[in-house]
């Protein structure tokens, strides 16, 4: 293809040859250079229209997209719904936990009133009210509010729970510490209390409880504390002592041999010793004592267990 172009100021006509490729190729330059033309316009000045609602162009621009725009404001309603339903279901899990947090917090003595935050200001005192989620069409700054009112719900129940965890722990703890595991299975002998002394006959007290077994038994921990004494004794014999804390203690006598040593920590139930008859003794039995702030106790209340025993060693403490 020729394309012959004459001017009066040209001394000769310029002939040009085109291709087929060449006028295929500016064929598509132009078309692009149109569509990215088109684009721009479109967004940079109809949609800016559209979004700042100029006199003359929006209502055009809003006519030609508003299937566009329907499209759009239909799937945000959507998600906004589906949003308000899981915001719904989040609060009704949240009222639940809530109610499961008090009766769990009543267990472990916590006051949930000391840490709810308190109400704003012009509140009046006594006020309450449930959070609420619009039933149909909630706009999205309505849902934000909800969702950090649920958001500060989460933080409270989470100090909830986090308080009540640390208060049962401590009660568990101040459990494990009592003695009120038995340290040799078998028969009780001799009780708390006065009577005959085996050696001399006259009344006396007697401090603790003996179980008699054979020599060579295990003896375990009433609880789990601190050997405090791991030694030899004229009247106990090979004698161990564990602090329990609290100016709680056990003392376990007349052992044959002694599996522990002063200063280490032992845990309920673990090996401690093994009855013997060594000291003031007539025969092979363990003399099991308990003390608080140093005074003798009946073990007897101790092995019955729980918090009972806690109380009674408190008291035995006031006493």
């Amino acid at each position: 293809m020729q394309v012959l172009i004459t001017h009066g100021r040209m001394a000769k006509t310029r002939v040009l040859n085109l291709s087929a490729r060449r006028i295929i190729a500016a064929v598509l330059l132009l078309a692009t250079l149109l569509m990215l033309t088109s684009g721009a316009v479109y967004h940079f000045i109809f949609l800016k229209a559209a979004r700042e609602g100029w006199p003359v162009v929006s209502p055009i621009v809003r006519l030609v997209v508003r299937d566009e725009i329907a499209q759009r404001d239909r799937f945000m309603r959507e998600n906004l719904d589906a949003i308000a339903q899981k915001v719904g279901e989040m609060q009704a899990k949240l009222v639940k936990l809530e109610a499961m947090g008090e009766r769990v917090s009543g267990m472990a003595g916590v006051k949930t009133e000391d840490l709810k935050v308190p109400p704003r200001s012009g509140a009046p005192a006594g006020a309450s009210g449930g959070r609420y989620v619009p039933v149909t069409n909630p706009t999205l700054d309505e849902l934000q509010k909800i969702v950090a009112g649920l958001d500060v719900a989460t933080d409270q129940n989470t100090d909830v729970f986090t308080l009540v965890e640390s208060r049962l722990l401590e009660s568990r703890l101040l459990s494990l510490m009592v003695p009120n595991s038995v340290p040799v299975e078998g028969p009780v002998g001799s009780g708390f209390g006065f009577r005959a002394d085996p050696f001399t006959g006259r009344t006396a007290l007697h401090t603790g409880l003996d179980f008699p077994a054979e020599t060579g038994t295990r003896i375990q921990a009433a609880a789990g504390g601190l050997v405090l004494e791991s030694t030899w004794h004229p009247e106990y014999g090979q004698v161990v002592e564990i602090d329990h804390g609290n100016g709680l203690s056990t003392r376990y006598a007349h052992c044959s041999k002694v599996l522990v040593s002063a200063g280490s920590l032992v845990k309920r139930g673990q090996p401690i010793a093994l009855i013997g008859s060594s000291g003031r003794s007539t025969g092979p039995h363990l003399h099991f004592e308990v003390l608080v702030d140093g005074v003798p106790q009946d073990p007897a209340r101790f092995l019955a267990g729980g918090s009972a025993a806690m109380a009674r060693a408190a008291g035995a403490r006031r006493r």
